[in-house]
């Protein structure tokens, strides 16, 4: 996969494709098994991680890549399986957090294994961790493979942190993003809730996203010794 910027989960039309999307230590595992499909060695593939960290960027890159169709959890128990049926294709299922249908995430993983088809799971935990109740389904997502897409190393979190104001069309102070590095929590989420936050105030305010802006919105204990 040729890649070079990661998007994540946003409300503000983050970027989708294969090539938005960064390879680093923390996600390479993963990408590599999207690669892979479809050489998966079970009917599946499960991906786990924490909020933001690209699960859902590489559930759109897999259904470009597979034509598969892509649906949130809560609508598993929507979902016709008559029609599916017909017309078998994989399946992406997104955010299998909490509560499952679990009877119809069953069936759709028979009906797609009986036709060579395959799904893949996301979710904050790998399956051995979900509380399902249905022993033929627990025992199924047991045999899937499960990998995990980490919170970012300070490489990845600049690149992210970039991205992001891109994907809000935001632009901002040179030097800003290494500043954010040094001070921010080093998780996705911690990101996207700061850009969030900066992108907030600079309307709110009419004022530029520089240090200062980000200074007055996140705190900064570091402040009084940079002098300003």
């Amino acid at each position: 996969m040729e890649a070079r910027q990661l998007a994540f989960e946003l409300g503000h039309r983050p970027a989708l494709g294969a090539d938005d999307f960064l390879v680093a230590p923390t996600n390479a595992e993963a990408v590599a098994w999207v690669d892979r499909w479809p050489g998966w060695p079970a009917p599946g593939l499960a991906l786990y991680g924490p909020p933001g960290g690209g699960k859902t960027h590489l559930a759109h890159v897999w259904r470009a890549r597979s034509r598969a169709l892509l649906l949130p959890a809560a609508g598993l128990a929507g979902l016709d399986l008559a029609d599916l049926a017909r017309a078998p294709q994989p399946v992406a299922v997104d955010g299998c957090d909490g509560i499952l249908a679990e009877a119809a995430l069953l069936h759709l993983y028979n009906l797609l294994a009986e036709n060579s088809q395959y799904v893949l799971l996301t979710a904050r935990e790998p399956p051995s961790r979900w509380a399902i109740a249905l022993p033929d389904l627990r025992s199924r997502l047991a045999a899937l493979p499960a990998v995990a897409v980490a919170d970012p190393d300070e490489r990845l979190l600049a690149a992210l942190l970039v991205k992001l104001f891109a994907d809000r069309q935001i632009r901002i102070e040179s030097g800003l993003v290494d500043w954010l590095v040094l001070r921010l929590e080093r998780s996705c989420d911690a990101a996207r809730r700061a850009v969030a936050a900066l992108d907030a105030a600079a309307l709110a305010h009419g004022r530029p996203v520089t240090r200062a802006l980000a200074r007055d919105v996140l705190g900064d204990p570091t402040a009084a010794q940079e002098g300003g």
